[in-house]
C-alpha cells in the first residue's frame, strides 16, 4: 500500500510509558514504547499511547511535546498497582478503548494490554499486533530464581495472543523462540525487531576515578534482577581496589521489603559505605550516570533482552552480564563479558581484571560504541512499521477484516 500515514493505537495497560523507568512496573518495555511512539509521530503518523490511568491529577487526553497522544482510561483505582493485580481491570479498559477515533493498527503491550487491545481490534475490523516483553513460565516449569509463578490467566491468555494475533513483534531471537515453543505461535507471524538505543543521549565521558572509581546497575528492584549478586561481587573485591557500586532504580510494585534485603545484605558483608542506592533516575540523569562509569552489571536471572546493555554500549562503558537469554543480544561479545556462572568470586575476578587493565578496558569501550550506533530507534521504528504494513497490505485476505 502507498507510504501514507498511519494512525496507531499503541496500548499498554499496566504501566505508562512516560513515567519514569526504574519505578514500580516501569521498565525497558516502558523505553520501548516511548521511543518508538515518539519516533512515529515524529515521521507524520497518529500514535495514540493508551494506558490506565495512574494517578487523578492527568487530563484525560493530552498531547505531549513529541506530538504524541496520551490516553488515561479509568479502570481500577487511579493509583499505581501491582501488575498482579490488574487482570482485574482488563474488562473496564477494553469498554474505555471505545472512545479512540479511527485507527488503523492496534499494538497491544504485555499481555495484559492484549487482552484487552486484541478484542478492541476485532470490534474495529483493524488489525492487531502483540508484543509480549516477558512471558509466564508454565508451572510444571522450573522457574529461575526471583521468577514470579503466574496465575492460569496469564498462560492461556498469552497463549490466545499468540495464536489469534495478526503479528508478533519480538524483542529478541530468545524471545521468538519462547513465544513459538512455550506459547504455539505461527513462527511466520513473528517478526524480530530489536530495540534501539539513543546514542545522543547516551554518550562516552571520561571516568570518575576520584576518590575511587564507581560501576553501576539500573533495574527495577526485585529478584529476578539478581541485584544480590552486584552487592555480593563488590564485596568479594579487596577494600583497597574495591569500586563504588551505585544501583539505580526503585522497588517493583509488590517488592518494597526487597529494598531492606538488599541494605541488610551489604551490611552483612560490610559494604554499606561502597553501596549506594540513587533511587529511579530520570533519563538524561541516568545517562549521566551511566558516561562517568567504570562498568555496567547486568547480574539478571533472565531478560527479554537487556535495554540498561545497549544503553551501557553507547556511553562506552563495559558490561558485565548475565550469558541468558536476550543479554546475549543486547551486547557486542568483544563489548562485554558474558557470565555463565552466578559465583560472586568469578565475578569479581573479571570486574577487577576490566577496572586493572587500560587497555582491555578501551578496547571493549570502542566495541561497544561501535555496536551501540548500529542499533538506532529509527532502525526499530523503521522495521515496526514495516510490519504494520503488511498487514494492511493483505487486508483483503486476513480474516479479521471480517470479523464483526
Amino acid at each position: 500500500m502507498p507510504h501514507t500515514s498511519l494512525s496507531i493505537a499503541v496500548v499498554a495497560l499496566h504501566t505508562s510509558p512516560f513515567a519514569a523507568p526504574g519505578s514500580g512496573d516501569v521498565g525497558g518495555m516502558n523505553v520501548l514504547v516511548r521511543a518508538t511512539a515518539e519516533r512515529m509521530a515524529s515521521e507524520g503518523h497518529h500514535v495514540e499511547v493508551i494506558t490506565r490511568r495512574f494517578t487523578p491529577d492527568l487530563p484525560a487526553v493530552s498531547t505531549r511535546p513529541s506530538g504524541v497522544v496520551l490516553r488515561l482510561i479509568d479502570a481500577g483505582p487511579a493509583t499505581l498497582r501491582p501488575k498482579g493485580e490488574q487482570e482485574a481491570f482488563v474488562a473496564a479498559f477494553r469498554r474505555g478503548l471505545d472512545d479512540v477515533g479511527d485507527i488503523d493498527i492496534v499494538h497491544s503491550h504485555h499481555w495484559l494490554a492484549g487482552m484487552a487491545g486484541l478484542p478492541f481490534a476485532r470490534d474495529r475490523r483493524v488489525p492487531h499486533v502483540q508484543s509480549f516483553h516477558s512471558i509466564a513460565a508454565h508451572p510444571s516449569t522450573a522457574l529461575s530464581e526471583g521468577e514470579r509463578p503466574e496465575s492460569a490467566g496469564r498462560l492461556s491468555g498469552e497463549e490466545w495472543l499468540a495464536t489469534e494475533s495478526d503479528a508478533i513483534v519480538a524483542v529478541s531471537h530468545a524471545e521468538e523462540h519462547t513465544i513459538a515453543a512455550r506459547l504455539g505461535a505461527d513462527p511466520e507471524r513473528v517478526h524480530v525487531v530489536l530495540p534501539g538505543v539513543d546514542a545522543t543521549l547516551f554518550h562516552r565521558a571520561p571516568r570518575t576515578v576520584d576518590p575511587r572509581p564507581y560501576v553501576v546497575t539500573a533495574a527495577r528492584i526485585e529478584p529476578l534482577k539478581g541485584l544480590d549478586l552486584a552487592i555480593s561481587t563488590i564485596a568479594a573485591i579487596p577494600t583497597e581496589r574495591r569500586p563504588d557500586l551505585v544501583i539505580a532504580g526503585g522497588p517493583t510494585d509488590g517488592y518494597e521489603s526487597h529494598v531492606d534485603e538488599l541494605h541488610a545484605l551489604a551490611a552483612d558483608l560490610g559494604v554499606t559505605d561502597r553501596v549506594r542506592f540513587v533511587g529511579p533516575l530520570s533519563r538524561e540523569d541516568l545517562a549521566e550516570l551511566f558516561a562517568h562509569a567504570s562498568a555496567v552489571l547486568v547480574p539478571s536471572h533472565s531478560e527479554t533482552y537487556g535495554l540498561v546493555a545497549l544503553e551501557a554500549e553507547a556511553s562506552g562503558v563495559p558490561v558485565l552480564a548475565s550469558a541468558s537469554g536476550g543479554l546475549l543480544e543486547a551486547v557486542s561479545q568483544r563489548a562485554a563479558a558474558l557470565l555463565p556462572t552466578r559465583d560472586p568470586l568469578e565475578w569479581a575476578r573479571r570486574l577487577t581484571e576490566l577496572l586493572d587493565d587500560d587497555i582491555l578496558w578501551n578496547s571493549l569501550s570502542a566495541a561497544g560504541l561501535r555496536f551501540a550506533h548500529e542499533r538506532t530507534w529509527d532502525r526499530t521504528v523503521h522495521e515496526t512499521i514495516g510490519v504494520y504494513r503488511d498487514l494492511l497490505g493483505r487486508a483483503a485476505h486476513e480474516s479479521w477484516r471480517n470479523c464483526a
